[in-house]
């Protein structure tokens, strides 16, 4: 695995979230609610759009086109509840977010 240095935990605090460009890749860091941190495909799996731009309250994430909500904890569709987020491994070492994209391919839901 490569991992690859993204930002800080002070970049991102509890219940923020933030898009960064990873290897090419568009990927959404969250801090949930507790402080665990998740990265997700950057992108919604319906029309691309770019996920940051929605709502995130610490548990859910919905996009801001079309209202699509995700359990920020799993990834998980939950309306419609037949999509999915691809998830990326995220490392934490010395206050450092380290995400691994290699192998990661984003998910996109046939319109």
């Amino acid at each position: 695995m490569a991992f690859k240095k993204v930002c800080t935990l002070d970049d991102l605090w509890e219940g923020e979230m933030e898009s960064y460009s990873v290897n090419g890749q568009e990927v959404l860091l969250l801090s949930l609610e507790g402080g665990d941190i998740r990265a997700y495909q950057g992108m919604c799996p319906h029309q691309d759009i770019l996920l940051v731009e929605g709502q995130f309250d610490g548990k859910s994430l919905i996009c801001r086109a079309h209202q699509w909500v995700f359990d920020a904890k799993t990834g998980t569709g939950i309306n419609p509840d037949d999509c999915q987020l691809a998830k990326y491994p995220v490392r934490i070492e010395n206050e450092e977010i380290f995400v691994d994209t290699e192998g990661v391919v984003p998910l996109f839901t046939p319109v």
